[in-house]
Formats: C-alpha cells, sequence, structure tokens
C-alpha cells in the first residue's frame, strides 16, 4: 500500500473521533445547548464534514449519553445535569483513590521520572502564573498515573472523567486564583509516590479531587 493511501486512511479512520471530541467538547462547554436537535446536514456544514462521520460521531454521542436519537424525529442534546457533574467528581475521586494505589505498586521508574517533570513543569508554569500550560501538565500528571496503574479499563474511565470534568469548566483562567493550592495538592501525591506510602497518596488524590469539585462550583449550596 502507497504512503499517500496510508495516510488517508489513517486520516479518514480519524475524522469521526475528532469530531466527536468537537462535539463532546462543545456540548459539555454548553456552546451547544441541552434540548438543541442536531441534524447531519448542520453538523457536516459547521464542521466540515461528510455524512459518514457525523453518523459514527452521534453513535459515540449517545453511547456517551450526552445526546438521544430519536427514531424519525432526529438527535438531540441531552448534555449534563449538575447532578451529573457532581456525581462524576465523586466517582473520579473513589477511582482516584484506586489509581494512586496501583500505580504506586506497578509504575516503572521511567514512568516516575516522568511524573516528576510533570510536576516539575507544574511548578514553573504556577510560578509564571501560565494558567493553561500548568492545566496542561496537571492532565498530563494524572495521565501518567493513570497509566502506571497497568490497567486499560481504569485508564479508559478515569480519562473519560478527566476530560468531562475538564470540560465543564468556564475557562483556564478560573484556576489563575487558585494555582498555588492547586499545586500543593499534586505535591501531596507526588510526595506520597516518592515514599510509596499509598495510603497518603490515596487521601491526597481524594482530598484533591473534592477540592476540584468545589473549586469548579459544584457540590456547593
Amino acid at each position: 500500500m502507497s504512503l499517500k493511501i496510508e495516510m488517508e486512511k489513517e486520516r479518514n479512520n480519524s475524522l469521526p473521533q475528532d469530531l466527536f471530541n468537537k462535539l463532546r467538547d462543545d456540548i459539555l462547554q454548553n456552546k451547544i445547548k441541552p434540548g438543541e436537535k442536531l441534524t447531519e446536514q448542520r453538523i457536516c456544514q459547521e464542521y466540515q464534514v461528510s455524512r459518514t462521520p457525523v453518523r459514527e460521531a452521534f453513535q459515540k454521542l449517545e453511547l456517551d449519553g450526552l445526546i438521544e436519537i430519536i427514531p424519525n424525529r432526529g438527535a438531540f442534546v441531552i448534555g449534563l445535569t449538575r447532578q451529573d457533574i457532581e456525581d462524576m467528581y465523586e466517582l473520579r475521586s473513589a477511582y482516584e483513590s484506586i489509581a494512586v494505589k496501583w500505580a504506586i505498586d506497578r509504575m516503572t521508574p521511567e514512568e516516575f521520572e516522568d511524573m516528576q517533570e510533570a510536576f516539575e513543569l507544574m511548578e514553573f508554569y504556577t510560578m509564571k502564573q501560565d494558567p493553561t500550560k500548568m492545566l496542561a501538565m496537571n492532565t498530563r500528571f494524572h495521565q501518567i498515573i493513570y497509566n502506571g496503574t497497568k490497567n486499560r479499563m481504569l485508564q479508559h474511565v478515569l480519562t473519560s472523567y478527566q476530560v468531562y470534568t475538564k470540560n465543564t469548566k468556564v475557562s483556564p483562567e478560573y484556576i489563575k486564583e487558585y494555582m498555588d493550592e492547586v499545586l500543593a495538592e499534586h505535591r501531596q501525591i507526588f510526595l506520597a509516590f516518592q515514599t510509596k506510602d499509598k495510603e497518603a497518596a490515596s487521601r491526597a488524590a481524594v482530598q484533591h479531587m473534592q477540592n476540584g469539585k468545589h473549586r469548579a462550583g459544584f457540590g456547593t449550596d
């Protein structure tokens, strides 16, 4: 198979996933609002794609509970309720607690070095007051832990929760006033990994999730 055909095949395979990611983020960020009807024609025009990736993206969105496809009527946005998001934070807390314990036992020395580098970059970008890059390192820090569990199902669940909770926040700017606080929480997790203290890591991870939930405006009266 020629390189050109191979590249075209790869591009076509990635289109539905790319479109799904864009639609998912737009729904989570309330750019596409609950109750809106999504038509194939509209999405094709707005996102400059053909009908096939639209249909595949719709199927994934329905599986994730973000839209409902009603026969003979079309696809309608459901989105996430406040309760959905609060529940997701609670579930993520529980899974993060498991993840740090497994990762401490199963992480390779190379993965720990990557984790240390991500934490040090979080420190650097906090000092520079760069919330966008700090959040990127935050995401990387957690992904290294997820990969370190060596459990594909847990990686998949936590990566999904990470995407969803991240996209329910208004913007990276929301974290600017909390950057030192967020860094301190990651420091506690990192120090627990250094000493291989699984219980301390679990406590730090759960506290980080609960604090993040409140910082994002959920779980408050």
